[in-house]
């Protein structure tokens, strides 16, 4: 089998690493990839191979899907997707992991996704769309704070905001509507009630029928302790998350992924791949905050961590629309990913800093290190991106993988070099451990 993955973050080089361990691929090119995947490429003879097309280029992807004769695609991020990758790829002939872009949508447009919510029966948290400022802005002093407004599109992580104030409400509105500071993506806003409790990732595998969950995450998003400061794309994740046990996630899944599968089905544009639904839990009731279609980053690497079957032949089922529940295995081990950030993320930060200290770090029992934000220059590992390393740590339980993440975590030296000191603290304060 012959495979592409799209994309170059630490989401990608998790997949890669993956699907390199199947007997069946012959051949694994990732585009663009990162410095990660090029020492895997490095090491591979050839099997494996980064190759400079931009996960945006949907051209230029299917060039290379039919140049080097492709047999599966594996999309990464989002971006691909709402641009139609697997619409593509379909007319092509060639299986793609991952929604057509009427079905990813449920990312591509947050309003959509909402209005699919209220169509399934999933339940979430009250909400009002706007395209008129003057509109939003008396919506926004008619109602209580805190409220959360968001961009509709895609706005690389930034077009959500949680107004604490009406001050700040009013300002993410006149930014959106007014200033048009995310463009078209910012075109019309969501203003939705503010939720507050713990918050869970649900992924499920899906083939446009079936619907199979792994086992939940819980991603820290914001970039200081205590879950304070800006949101980020995610400064660590953990699996099993106990706030969602294993015992609970058929029937989750059931409550906010399957309705949804069958609302795809039903409109003619059956959803395969991976739907990701970010939970909120209210006094221990889930809400639906967001749809993703495709894994999370960095959620990808704790669940690539754990997965213990073949997974190129998982992909290309859910693609074929023959999924079933005993195509996936789960080690029973607890997995962590620590993210290390580049200084002054998510704000500026610079780049082409020299990183040390890596093979050391995988030394540690336990640990893979996955590269996000790198790049390889002459045979030199650099920063080039804000969140720089993933470092995963495979252990007997949640404590276990958390000392051995951070003791590899200490091994790893860049200027800058920024981590969280509290991934996994939550889910061991739950199991009555700290």
């Amino acid at each position: 089998m012959r495979c592409l993955i799209v994309g170059g973050g630490g989401r990608e080089h998790a997949l890669a690493w993956k699907m390199a361990q199947s007997p069946a691929v012959e051949s694994l090119l990732i585009a663009p990839g990162n410095g990660g995947t090029a020492a895997m490429a490095a090491a591979s003879a050839g099997r494996v191979q980064n190759v400079p097309v931009k996960d945006g280029d949907i051209p230029g992807l299917m060039a290379l899907v039919a140049r080097e004769r492709i047999d599966l695609v594996v999309a990464g991020p989002e971006l691909p997707l709402t641009l139609g990758l697997a619409d593509a790829c379909a007319a092509a002939g060639v299986p793609c992991f991952g929604p057509v872009q009427a079905a990813a949508r449920l990312e591509g447009s947050k309003i959509f996704a909402k209005e699919a919510m209220v169509d399934a029966g999933v339940p979430t948290a009250g909400f009002a769309v706007f395209d008129d400022a003057d509109a939003a802005r008396a919506h926004v002093l008619a109602h209580s704070v805190p409220m959360v407004i968001k961009a509709d599109g895609l706005a690389a992580g930034k077009g959500v905001v949680v107004a604490k104030t009406h001050e700040e409400a009013l300002e993410a509105v006149d930014a959106m509507l007014v200033q048009h500071c995310f463009g078209e993506a910012g075109a019309r806003v969501l203003i939705e009630d503010a939720l507050a409790g713990e918050e869970a990732s649900l992924l499920a595998l899906c083939d446009g029928e079936h619907v199979v969950p792994l086992p939940a995450c819980q991603d820290h998003k914001a970039i200081y302790d205590g879950d304070t400061g800006p949101n980020t794309g995610g400064m660590g994740a953990y699996s099993p998350a106990p706030i969602l046990p294993d015992a609970s996630l058929q029937a989750m899944c059931d409550l906010a992924i399957t309705p949804i599968v069958r609302l795809m089905a039903q409109r003619g544009t059956p959803f395969k791949g991976v739907l990701y639904a970010g939970l909120m839990f209210v006094d221990g009731q889930p809400f639906v905050l967001e749809y993703n279609v495709r894994f999370g980053d960095p959620e990808c690497q704790p669940l690539m961590t754990r997965l213990d079957c073949d997974l190129p032949a998982v992909l290309l089922a859910c693609c074929e629309g023959r999924l079933a529940p005993d195509m996936l295995a789960i080690r029973p081990e607890s997995a962590l990913c620590l993210v290390l950030a580049a200084g002054g993320y998510p704000g500026s930060y610079d780049t082409g800093k020299a990183i040390a200290g890596l093979d050391a770090a995988g030394t540690v029992p336990g640990v893979t290190v996955f590269h996000a934000g790198t790049r390889l220059e002459h045979g030199q590992v650099q920063t080039s991106g804000g969140r720089v390393l993933g470092v995963t740590a495979l252990g007997a339980d949640l404590a276990q993988a958390r000392d051995q993440a951070y003791t590899a975590a200490a091994h790893i030296e860049f200027d800058g070099k920024y981590c969280r000191s509290d991934i996994g603290m939550k889910g061991l304060r739950r199991l009555g451990l700290a």
